[in-house]
C-alpha cells in the first residue's frame, strides 16, 4: 500500500493520529492512558520533541508535535512500538494493537496551530463523552489553561503566546478560543495532498522539501496532483541543460506529470524525454512508464 507524503525537517509541526487495530480499543483502563503519556513523555525527551497538544480517546489518540529535529518517524517507531509491547504485556495479548501506519499532517504554524490545538481537546466533546474539555482528564485542556499543573512533556507557552503576552490573559482567551469552536468545522478539510495543513507559500515549501525526499515514489499520484508545482515553475528558470534534466525528473517524479505533458511543455520528443528521466532513475526504481 502506497504511503502518505511525510516530510520531516527541524522545526516541523505534526497532527499526529494512531488507531486501534480494526477500530479496537487501545486504552483499555486509565493505567493503560498513564503508560502511554510516561512512554510520550520518554519519547519527547529522547528525541528532542515538543508536545503542545494530546487527547487519549478509547481506540485512538491525537498528538501535536513539534520535532526540534527531523526525526518523526524514528520518535513515532519508539513511541508506538514500546507502547504495543507494553500493552500486549499488561493484558496477555499478542499482534499489532495499532492499524497500520500512524497519520501525520504537517502544520503551518503561523495559520493553523491554534485550530489544530482547539480541534484536538474538543474531540471528547464531539464523541458526545463529557459535555465540557475540562472534565476530560487526558487531553492538555485543563493544563493549558492553567486549571492544573501541566506535564514535564508538555509545553503550553507556544500555544498561550498565540492569544497574549500575559500569561493569565492568554489562559482566558484561550479557554474561550476552544469553547467557541463547539460545532465549527474541521481544520482538516482544508488540507493538501492528504498531509498538509497550511497557506498556498507554505505547500509550495513542502513541495520544495520534498524534491530532496527519498520517499516520493511511495506517495500515491493522486495525492502527488494536489498543491503540485505547474510546470512552469518547475521548468522556466532552467540556465543549463543540467537543470532542465532535473527539472523534467523532478516533474515526473516527485509530481506525477505524464512524460508526454512534460514533452509537450519543452517542445520535446516524448522519447527523449523518457531517456532522460530514466538516466536520473535510480536502477532500484525503474519501471516502465505510462503515457
Amino acid at each position: 500500500m502506497a504511503r502518505p507524503l511525510r516530510i520531516e525537517y527541524p522545526g516541523a509541526f505534526y497532527h499526529i493520529t494512531s488507531r486501534g487495530n480494526k477500530r479496537l480499543p487501545i486504552f483499555q483502563n486509565d493505567l493503560d492512558r498513564k503508560h502511554f503519556l510516561n512512554i510520550l513523555a520518554e519519547t519527547c525527551a529522547t528525541y528532542n520533541w515538543l508536545c503542545h497538544a494530546y487527547c487519549l480517546m478509547d481506540n485512538h489518540y491525537h498528538l501535536l508535535i513539534e520535532t526540534l529535529e527531523a526525526n518523526l518517524a524514528t520518535g513515532m517507531r519508539n513511541l508506538n512500538g514500546i507502547y504495543t509491547q507494553d500493552f500486549n504485556y499488561h493484558h496477555k495479548t499478542v499482534g499489532h494493537l495499532l492499524q497500520g501506519r500512524y497519520k501525520a499532517i504537517l502544520i503551518e504554524e503561523e495559520t493553523y496551530l491554534r485550530e489544530v490545538t482547539r480541534y484536538i481537546v474538543l474531540n471528547p466533546v464531539r464523541a458526545n463523552l463529557v459535555r465540557k474539555p475540562e472534565r476530560w482528564k487526558w487531553s492538555n485542556f485543563a493544563a493549558t489553561c492553567g486549571l492544573i499543573s501541566a506535564p514535564d512533556f508538555l509545553d503550553t507557552i507556544t500555544t498561550l503566546t498565540k492569544f497574549s503576552k500575559t500569561k493569565t490573559k492568554a489562559q482566558q482567551k484561550y479557554h474561550e478560543f476552544v469553547l467557541n469552536g463547539v460545532g465549527e468545522p474541521s481544520p482538516f478539510i482544508e488540507i493538501s495532498a492528504n498531509s498538509i495543513l497550511g497557506s498556498p507559500q507554505f505547500v509550495a515549501a513542502i513541495w520544495e522539501k520534498a524534491k530532496h525526499s527519498d520517499h516520493i515514489t511511495e506517495i500515491p499520484v493522486v495525492e502527488r496532483l494536489v498543491g503540485r508545482p505547474s510546470l512552469d515553475d518547475l521548468l522556466s528558470d532552467c540556465e543549463s541543460k543540467a537543470e532542465r534534466n532535473q527539472g523534467i525528473f523532478l516533474a515526473r517524479q516527485n509530481c506525477a506529470y505524464s512524460l508526454t505533458e512534460i514533452a509537450r511543455h519543452l517542445n520535446l520528443q516524448r522519447s527523449t524525454v523518457s531517456s532522460i528521466f530514466n538516466k536520473l532513475l535510480k536502477p532500484d526504481d525503474r519501471r516502465p512508464d505510462p503515457v
